[in-house]
């Protein structure tokens, strides 16, 4: 016998009983995104390697460690993203969006890196991204805070959230922080573990972000980057948090907050949890306008956000703010020979009517007892019952599983209306 094929390790299915949350969550932020005027893009799951190269950075851990990166048939380096900026912005050089234009955009699906499987943290997961472009001032930065604000109050989690902010101004005050930065921690080398000793070479700044317990005394006493900002660096902050705080959104500054990959720049920013343990950020994003010259295109602005859905999801399930599934509203009973076709007849009519009706119909034959048992066990609200009597005098029973009410029967027409009037 042969042995059953099990899912890739980190790759996991979402099952029905779990898909009316993901459906629940997206449609949310439909809505969310519609309100601001965000417009989705729908984005390759494959991208050359080398955009990722470029965008990314050589060396970092995702370049380095993460990427699913294979040669296709021609011989060409190609990439499963692990990521959706630099594709989003890739597109948009490409057909021309940036040209004199503002572009406010987001995109769903999956992303992929072969990271060690966790709670939350999948070799493919799905992402949320949102990207703008063209805005050079903080109030670009405000609006894109303001929705995942709102994003959170529909959800119900805003309570459950932090918000921490930093600001790791332009390229050039980084070069000048980084010096301080890479003087400070060589002169204490022998406190910094395996991965800090490769960063202090490669990408020093995300030393600070490490969680090793023995080394946050020495991080703390680690140079701070906001006191090499330059004027127009810190009054884009100050104006930033300025609103925010006359707005009432509550921030925490956190000036080791760095992002993980190079091309940030000016404000950064995480939604953090303690409910997830180790896992605690749910949201991440900043600015980074030196991107679009990276990948070839005309000196402009950018910022934008990510966020993991798995993630987002646990934070829900833990934060008990799922709504209960609700797969069935009507479950359609069919008894005898002549009910079989009529019953599909009817079935059309009432979803032709009712475009919104979530109608389950019974297939598989079976006596009327074991058929009540299964529309009982659906969760549906009603059971429609046809039977040969019913088929004859063009009528359904409509029998309420969810209450005591009395069972009708009715005319195809009154059922219309008694189901429009009882689901709306």
């Amino acid at each position: 016998m042969a042995k059953n094929i099990q899912a890739i390790r980190g790759m996991h299915d979402v099952l029905p009983d779990s898909t009316p949350h993901w459906q629940y969550v997206e449609q949310v932020i439909k809505e969310v995104m519609s309100a601001y005027g965000y417009q989705e893009i729908r984005l390759p799951i494959v991208e050359k390697t080398e955009l990722f190269k470029r965008s990314i950075g050589e060396v970092t851990d995702i370049v380095e460690k993460e990427m699913y990166t294979f040669e296709d048939r021609n011989g060409d380096s190609l990439t499963l993203r692990p990521e959706g900026t630099a594709g989003c912005l890739r597109a948009c050089l490409e057909h021309g969006l940036l040209h004199n234009q503002i572009q406010r955009l987001w995109y769903y699906g999956p992303m992929f890196r072969h990271e060690r499987p966790q709670k939350g943290r999948y070799r493919q997961f799905i992402q949320l991204g949102v990207e703008t472009y063209g805005i050079p001032g903080p109030d670009i930065d405000l609006e894109i805070l303001l929705l995942t604000v709102r994003l959170w109050q529909r959800l119900g989690i805003l309570e459950q959230l932090e918000l921490q902010l930093n600001s790791l101004g332009t390229t050039e005050e980084r070069l000048v922080y980084r010096e301080q930065l890479v003087e400070y921690f060589s002169r204490h080398s022998e406190q910094l573990d395996e991965d800090s000793q490769r960063r202090l070479t490669s990408n020093p700044l995300r030393i600070l972000d490490s969680k090793n317990p023995k080394m946050q005394t020495l991080i703390e006493q680690a140079p701070i980057l906001m006191d090499f900002l330059g004027e127009e660096t810190k009054t884009h902050f100050s104006q930033l948090t300025e609103q925010l705080e006359q707005l009432g959104i509550r921030y925490t500054l956190n000036p080791r907050l760095v992002r993980g990959l190079d091309y940030y720049s000016k404000t950064v920013f995480e939604w953090v949890t303690d409910r997830l343990g180790a896992q605690g950020t749910v949201c991440a994003g900043g600015r980074y306008d030196s991107l679009i010259e990276q990948l070839g295109g005309k000196p402009n602005y950018a910022i934008g956000f990510a966020m993991g859905m798995e993630r987002l999801l646990s934070l829900l399930e833990e934060s008990a703010q799922l709504p209960e599934p609700h797969p069935v509203d009507v479950y359609l009973i069919r008894v005898g020979e002549k009910a079989e076709l009529a019953g599909f007849k009817l079935a059309e009519k009432l979803r032709s009517e009712l475009p919104n009706l979530k109608l389950l119909m019974h297939c598989g034959g079976g006596s009327f007892k074991s058929q009540f048992k299964k529309a009982d066990k659906s969760g549906a609200e009603y059971a429609l019952i046809l039977g040969e009597d019913e088929v004859i005098a063009s009528t359904v029973s409509i029998k309420p599983l969810r209450s005591q009410q009395e069972q009708q029967n009715v005319s195809h027409a009154e059922a219309v209306e008694l189901l429009k009037q009882a689901l709306r």
